[in-house]
C-alpha cells in the first residue's frame, strides 16, 4: 500500500528534490549568506543541472540562459526584491518556487494574487474569536506567508502580482522598503530577519491587469522571462517535464513519443511567432499564448487519452483535441485563423496527413 506521502499529487519542490538540495549542501564549499540553506553558486547549480564532485546527477529545473538565473540569484542575496515577468507559460512559478526552495527549504510561503485579494493576506489577519474575546493580542494575529518569511527570514511568494488591485499592492512598500510591517492595533512592529525577501511574478498578457506604481516596481530587481529561443530548446522542455508529470501519474513513458511532442512543438511556435520554422511563411497568430506550459498541458491531456481510451501511445487522433482547445479560444476569428495554418501548412506537409484529418474533423 502507498504510504500517504506517495498519494500527494504535487508534492513541494524541496520534497521532491530533496536528496539533490542534501547532496549540495553537503558539497557546497562557497560562501552563503546568511539563513540560505545553499550558496548562490549551489542555487544556479541546483536550477541549471550538473554533476557534483561526489557523482551525483543534478537535474536540470529551468532550460534557459544562465545569467538570468545568476542575476536572479545575485538580486535575493541583496536587500532588493526579485519580479519575476514573462507571458504566461515561461517558467515563472516554477523558477519562484524552486529559487525558495533552494535558498530557504520552504517553499510554501505564498500569496496567490488575485482580483479580490484584500490587505490581510500579504500583512496579518486576525483570529476573531480571540480577537472577540480577548481583544487585540499577538495571540490573536492571524500571520501572512509575507510576515511569517520576516519573522523566520525565509523566501516569501506573490503570486500574479498585477492581478492583485493597486492599492493593496502598495501595502508592500514598507515591507519592500523598511523591512518592517506595522502592526498599528498592537502599536508595534514586525522586523524582518537576515534571509528574508520576497519573488513576485507577473505577466501582461491576462485582462484586468493592474500596472505596479513606479515606487513599487522601484523596489524591485525584474528579470524578464523568455520563451525558448529554439524548437530543439522547447521540445527539449515539454519531453523533460512530461516524463516528470507522467512519474506521478503512473502514466508509461512511451505514452508521449518524440515525434508528436515536436510536432506540437511546431505548430504553436509557428502560429506564435506568425511564421513557419524555415520563416518562408507569412501567418495570423491566433489570441492563445500558445505557451510552452500549455504545450505540456496539451500532451498530458493526450496521454491520458491513449492510456485510457487508445493504444497507450500518443497518436495525431489524441492530440487533436487538445491542440484545437489551445488554439481556438475565440469561436470565430481563431477558428478562421486554425483553419487557414491547417490548409496552407499542415495539410502541405509531409508525413502529416494524420493530424490534418484528425484536427480537420474537430473544427
Amino acid at each position: 500500500m502507498n504510504s500517504k506521502k506517495e498519494q500527494i499529487l504535487r508534492p513541494h519542490a524541496e520534497e521532491v528534490y530533496a536528496k539533490e538540495l542534501a547532496a549540495l549542501a553537503k558539497a557546497d564549499k562557497h560562501p552563503r549568506p546568511v539563513n540560505w540553506k545553499l550558496s548562490p553558486w549551489a542555487v544556479v547549480t541546483y536550477l541549471l543541472g550538473g554533476q557534483l564532485d561526489d557523482g551525483t546527477e543534478i537535474e536540470p529545473k529551468y532550460f534557459g540562459q544562465r545569467r538570468l538565473m545568476e542575476i536572479a540569484v545575485a538580486t535575493l542575496a541583496t536587500d532588493r526584491a526579485l519580479l519575476l515577468v514573462g507571458i504566461p507559460g515561461t517558467a515563472k512559478t516554477w523558477v519562484s518556487e524552486h529559487l525558495a526552495a533552494a535558498i530557504c527549504g520552504d517553499s510554501t510561503l505564498l500569496v496567490q494574487g488575485t482580483a479580490g485579494l484584500n490587505e490581510e493576506a500579504i500583512r496579518y489577519g486576525w483570529n476573531y474569536a480571540r480577537l472577540l474575546s480577548e481583544g487585540p493580542s499577538r495571540e490573536a494575529i492571524v500571520p501572512s506567508p509575507v510576515m511569517t518569511g520576516m519573522r523566520e527570514g525565509k523566501i516569501a511568494r506573490v503570486e500574479e502580482l498585477t492581478r492583485i488591485p493597486s492599492d493593496v499592492q502598495d501595502s508592500l512598500l514598507t515591507v519592500l522598503s523598511e523591512k518592517i510591517l506595522p502592526v498599528p492595533e498592537l502599536n508595534m512592529e514586525v522586523q524582518a530577519r537576515k534571509g528574508f525577501n520576497l519573488i513576485a511574478t507577473a505577466n501582461d498578457r491576462d485582462k484586468g491587469i493592474n500596472d505596479l506604481s513606479s515606487a513599487l516596481r522601484r523596489r524591485f530587481n525584474t528579470v524578464v522571462m523568455p520563451l525558448p529561443a529554439s524548437l530543439e530548446e522547447e521540445v527539449n522542455i515539454v519531453k523533460t517535464r512530461v516524463e516528470k508529470i507522467g512519474q506521478a501519474l503512473e502514466l508509461p513513458p512511451r505514452a508521449a513519443p518524440l515525434k508528436e511532442i515536436k510536432r506540437l512543438v511546431t505548430i504553436f511556435r509557428e502560429l506564435r511567432s506568425g511564421k513557419t520554422e524555415d520563416g518562408r511563411t507569412k501567418l495570423k497568430s491566433p489570441g492563445a499564448t500558445l505557451s510552452t506550459a500549455e504545450a505540456i498541458s496539451v500532451i498530458q491531456s493526450g496521454q491520458a487519452l491513449a492510456v485510457h481510451f487508445g493504444n497507450g501511445t500518443l497518436s495525431a487522433r489524441d492530440l487533436a483535441a487538445g491542440i484545437t482547445g489551445a488554439i481556438v479560444k475565440d469561436p470565430v476569428q481563431d477558428k478562421n485563423i486554425w483553419l487557414e495554418y491547417l490548409e496552407t501548412v499542415v495539410k502541405e506537409r509531409k508525413g502529416w496527413d494524420d493530424i490534418y484529418r484528425s484536427c480537420k474533423k474537430l473544427v
